[in-house]
């Protein structure tokens, strides 16, 4: 099986952005030369799957910010295509882990938001949890996860806190 690393920040208050999608409030956290795992994890993923809000968040920074991975974005719309690397695909969740499988894809990076992820978990294709839990609380915004029902049993793998008060949580699902 694929292994599927949902890798996000998240505030206190379990928030990965504001309510209008906006990331403005990790800036804050940007100037130290902490990592938080992010060069450890995109050394190790073969590709990158995204949902369309994510996407178009990407698309407005002034280049692709994964132009040597692969990355998929779960849409049914017509987006632009932002880079030769970028492939749309209206595909369920089982049916593209399936296909990045089946193309030799070995890790993949989830990369949100907090809807695409709960459509991974609800069908159990999340294998790994990696949450920088930011000392913020949004008090509102997107939620980490979307509510879907049913529960999962995670097993801590490691909680790393950092001096900025970033705590990086690792969490492996029980059913990956």
């Amino acid at each position: 099986m694929i292994d599927v690393v949902y890798y996000v920040a998240a505030s206190l208050d379990g928030y990965i952005a504001a309510v209008d999608g906006g990331v403005d409030w990790l800036n804050q956290f940007g100037n130290s030369n902490e990592d938080h795992g992010f060069s450890d994890l995109y050394s190790t993923v073969d590709g990158i799957v995204m949902g369309s809000h994510t996407y178009e968040f990407s698309l407005a920074q002034s280049q692709w910010p994964a132009p040597d991975k692969p990355s998929w974005v779960l849409t049914h719309r017509d987006l632009p295509v932002a880079h030769p690397s970028v492939t749309l695909t209206a595909d369920e969740p089982s049916r593209l882990v399936r296909s990045l499988a089946e193309r030799g894809l070995k890790s993949v990076w989830l990369m949100g938001g907090g809807k695409v992820a709960a459509s991974f978990r609800h069908t159990g294709l999340i294998s790994r949890y990696i949450i920088a839990v930011m000392p913020i609380i949004l008090g509102t915004g997107i939620p980490l996860l979307a509510a879907v029902p049913g529960q999962d049993v995670l097993t801590l793998i490691e909680a790393k806190p950092y001096p900025s008060g970033i705590v990086q949580l690792h969490y492996e699902s029980k059913l990956g």
